[in-house]
């Protein structure tokens, strides 16, 4: 998270998807314990670490879980898990920002 000058918190956000990532992206897949901890699916995921999201938060687009409402957030990285994935992104240092921020 950030804060810019603006004062509004700023979140940065890898995507986990089920698709299988593409030639040009770098990705880690998500162990089947973590997968089970956070209750998704029985399908393989990754953790593309050559895009994120940038946006407020809380942002005007999050979304209740189906099933789980009024929560947002499906649970937390084992820590482990977490600093792998962040290092892979710092290392890779080629990520690709995209600008969530609601704008009037």
């Amino acid at each position: 998270m950030t804060r810019p000058k603006d004062g509004i918190d700023q979140v940065h956000v890898v995507p986990l998807t089920t698709k299988a990532p593409t030639r040009d992206q770098l990705a880690i897949e998500v162990p089947d314990a973590v997968r089970r901890d956070l209750g998704l699916s029985g399908d393989r995921s990754w953790i593309i670490i050559t895009e994120w999201n940038r946006f407020a938060w809380p942002g005007y687009d999050i979304r209740p879980i189906p099933g789980r409402e009024p929560a947002v957030s499906y649970g937390y990285l084992p820590a482990s898990f977490f600093r792998r994935v962040r290092d892979a992104i710092v290392a890779a240092g080629i990520g690709r920002p995209v600008d969530r921020a609601f704008h009037y």
